[in-house]
């Protein structure tokens, strides 16, 4: 195809769409089918070129006018409160409940290295004189020490908004960092789960694993299965770069994309009620039993919500994907 020829061609039919987009609403009937017909020729153009001739600068002008007059045709639906409802009762518990054989297996086995570490800790005196001089782990250990200062060292509302915030983000980094095989999957959690075992080794070794304990389980039953699940969840988009299924690997991809990148936002708003608890009250004056039975509640309502929530809505089609009229095509279309 000469590219010059065609251009000079059908330069007319484009200038005359990006007139008629330009008038908006104020078309008359004749305008607003002449809007149409010229959408479906250069939708047609569009592909030809794409296909035939690329040229960058053309593709990008009728993209863009391709682009605009679909939306004037179709019309631009805008998100309600109608899809955060849908959202938050049925795509976000379905994705997440959708996960569950990915991220259950990532929490046990976590949870398992967790306590192997914070097991090899305790029994061993040098491994504990590698992490620290006695001193500092005395610090780290006593009663009113820096394990047990930690939460209330900052006024609740900001520790709990740091928190949140630093949650979320290593949440994210698992769901997105997924793409990449999951390796730096396995990398975050590592380091979550090594963090946590050294807490448990020298308080275990300090006779005071029940004060760590104490501290912990209030906010972080919650806190640590929602990196269980982002962690789980980014596993499962990095084992569908390798095995997509019988989708191509583009369209696969397209919708454990979409629904990892929505469950980024649902899984922000349960870290935003770990925080909370985290900030107001595992550092408060209840008594331990009171503090661990909020966490135990927070995780079960969770649990429910996700399990009654999500496998309803997973055993009703829903996937976590957005509508189908919010997805671009599989492969490109032209009219």
């Amino acid at each position: 195809m000469d590219l010059d020829v065609f251009v000079s061609a059908h330069r007319q039919e484009w200038d005359r769409l990006e007139q008629l987009l330009g008038r908006g609403r104020r078309l008359t009937g004749a305008e607003a089918d002449e809007l149409v017909s010229l959408y479906q020729r250069t939708s047609t153009h569009l592909s030809l070129i794409q296909s035939s001739a690329p040229d960058p600068m053309l593709t990008g002008r009728l993209t863009q006018l391709v682009a605009r007059a679909r939306a004037t045709v179709t019309g631009v639906r805008r998100a309600g409160w109608r899809d955060a409802a849908r959202f938050f009762t049925a795509g976000f518990p379905a994705a997440v409940y959708r996960s569950r054989r990915w991220w259950i297996p990532t929490a046990l086995l976590s949870v398992a290295i967790g306590v192997l570490i914070g097991w090899w800790i305790a029994a061993h005196p040098e491994v504990q004189a590698a992490i620290a001089a006695p001193e500092e782990l005395k610090q780290l250990t006593k009663p009113g020490g820096q394990y047990e200062t930690y939460y209330s060292s900052h006024p609740a509302a900001s520790f709990a908004a740091q928190v949140w915030t630093n949650n979320a983000q290593a949440a994210a980094m698992c769901l997105v960092l997924g793409a990449f095989l999951g390796l730096p999957v396995l990398w975050i959690l590592f380091l979550n789960m090594a963090n946590l075992g050294v807490g448990i080794g020298l308080m275990a070794s300090a006779g005071r694993l029940d004060v760590f304990l104490g501290l912990i389980l209030p906010h972080g039953l919650l806190e640590l299965t929602v990196v269980f699940v982002a962690a789980g969840t980014g596993l499962r988009l990095g084992w569908t770069v390798i095995d997509p299924g019988p989708r191509t690997r583009r369209a696969a991809l397209a919708e454990q994309g979409r629904a990892a990148l929505g469950m980024a936002i649902g899984l922000a708003v349960v870290l935003f009620v770990s925080g909370l608890i985290e900030g107001f009250v595992t550092p408060s004056g209840l008594p331990t039993w009171a503090r661990i039975a909020i966490g135990i509640a927070a995780e079960a309502a969770f649990l429910a919500y996700v399990y009654i929530l999500g496998g309803r809505a997973s055993r009703a089609g829903e996937v976590g994907d957005v509508e189908a009229a919010d997805q671009t095509a599989a492969l490109p279309t032209a009219a």
